[in-house]
């Protein structure tokens, strides 16, 4: 390995304009730093351009066509809609333009970052060659994200088949989708397109969809697909892809049944690989994980000290909060390690998946305490006593929290229903904070809100672990105060 130069140009060089490049740029140059950011393709990332901005998007026209169908429910006879295929996914490039000057060029320039866009080469633990021009720097980050993981099916390539990244391109809505995953964006882009008027069959080998989450939840969001005429096949692993008299058909296998389904498109969403080969890692033997990602310490540190890494490219999570989070810990160890460093803290790590209804989490649910053998336990609250549910139709779904035995120390909330991914913030707050459920059930909400389904399930709480023998005493008090 080379040796360090005495001088530099920059304090920081960062790799990759999505969420986790943004913000460690941002916070060097926040801190009076010369950094430089360096883009191959278009800022933001995928979050903006192909992931989580397009799909919501997507999911609200989805909505507006699920409400136009139940219209009936809240007294408003709509007889008669059509859903222009090729307007909604307009829209959604008109909201990608909104949002692009969050994170353009002229913004972060602003900021005092210098923008650069093309390939990136790392050519050393502390050069980067971009353009045929030579840049050094004491630290530098990678963050370079991930793309979607394309699976060895025999005959995919003569498909008509998508990806998150490809989808977008679509402007004629096919008549019949399989999508092949029943992760958050299997799931997310299943209903979404049920939903506009596609015949989707969502295919997916494990025996649930959603297998992260509880059973529960995964049965709750099976059944709602179900009654929105979803085909959801689990247990069932795609083979190969077969053109027969002009017709696309999957070739599957469901515990040993071969299935043979006809589709006009297929959407593969079966998980995302990390961003790692062709800039110079490899040359520079910097370590990776068994799935791909840097292999980082708890600094966010690589094998070679001066390159950091975040966001998709190091996991463990792919979310963009979890890359803006990491960003942070990336940006300051790099420019200050010499005096402090930061372990980068994962002990309140939230995530929504955008169906209808939403599913919420933080911390741990039924599963990991059991996988990890962590004694618990369970509070629910169902939504459908809830008042503004009720009055919104909107009754399907709980509030689950598991706290400590005897104690209202909360160890992780999942959230079923709609607007989960704002509701479950209050118990993010609250395990961030260290405040257990006794303070939720202390806090005022408002009435009517959806809200209030946190402090009743923290009633609910309180009422299995009332004190009896204070409850006891105090009925006698009552009795006594009659004479």
């Amino acid at each position: 390995m080379s040796n360090q130069p005495n001088k530099f140009d920059r304090n920081l060089i960062v790799i990759g304009a999505g969420s986790g490049g943004l913000v460690s740029s941002y916070i060097a140059a926040a801190v009076n730093a010369k950094v430089t950011l360096i883009e191959k393709h278009k800022m933001g990332g995928d979050c903006l351009n192909t992931g989580c901005v397009p799909s919501k998007a997507l999911i609200k026209s989805a909505k507006v066509a699920s409400l136009m169908k139940r219209s009936s429910e809240f007294g408003i006879n709509v007889s008669d809609y059509k859903v222009d295929f090729n307007a909604v996914m307009q829209r959604i490039q008109n909201v990608i333009s909104d949002i692009e000057p969050h994170d353009s060029v002229e913004r972060y320039s602003s900021l005092g970052v210098e923008c650069l866009q093309g390939e990136a080469t790392i050519t050393s633990p502390w050069t980067v060659k971009i353009n045929n021009q030579r840049l050094s720097a004491k630290n530098i980050i990678v963050a370079t994200g991930a793309s979607p993981f394309i699976p060895p099916i025999a005959g995919l390539e003569q498909a008509n088949y998508y990806t998150s990244d490809s989808l977008w391109q679509l402007r004629e809505q096919p008549k019949r989708l399989i999508v092949l995953g029943g992760g958050p964006i299997g799931c997310e882009l299943s209903q979404a397109f049920a939903r506009l008027g596609s015949q989707v069959t969502q295919v997916e080998m494990s025996e649930r969809i959603m297998i992260r989450e509880d059973i529960d939840v995964s049965e709750l969001i099976t059944n709602a697909f179900k009654t929105e005429s979803i085909d959801v096949r689990t247990g069932t692993t795609a083979k190969a892809v077969e053109i027969k008299d002009g017709e696309q058909i999957l070739v599957c296998d469901a515990n040993g049944e071969q299935q043979r389904i006809e589709f006009d498109a297929l959407l593969i969403a079966v998980g995302r690989k990390p961003h790692t080969q062709g800039f110079g890692l490899q040359e520079l033997g910097v370590e990776l994980n068994q799935n791909g990602t840097i292999k980082v310490n708890e600094y966010l540190q690589s094998s070679v000290p001066s390159i950091y890494a975040c966001g998709d490219v190091a996991g463990p999570y792919q979310f963009t909060h979890t890359a803006a989070h990491q960003a942070w810990y990336a940006s300051v160890n790099s420019l200050f390690g010499k005096f402090k460093r930061f372990k980068v803290d994962y002990r309140v790590i939230p995530w929504t998946t955008f169906t209808e209804p939403e599913v919420a989490r933080v911390g741990l649910n039924e599963q990991d305490a059991k996988q990890q053998n962590i004694d618990y336990e369970v509070t629910r609250y169902e939504l459908d006593d809830l008042d503004r549910a009720i009055t919104e139709g909107e009754t399907a779904g709980f509030v689950k929290v598991l706290t400590k035995p005897g104690k209202d120390e909360i160890l992780g909330a999942t959230i079923v229903g709609d607007h989960a991914g704002e509701l479950i913030t209050e118990y993010i707050t609250a395990m961030k904070h260290k405040l257990g459920l006794n303070k939720i059930l202390g806090t005022i909400h408002i009435y009517p809100t959806l809200s209030e389904a946190n402090k009743y399930a923290a009633g609910n709480w309180k009422k299995a672990h009332a004190p009896e023998f204070v409850l006891k005493m105090v009925e006698k008090y009552h009795r006594w105060q009659l004479g």
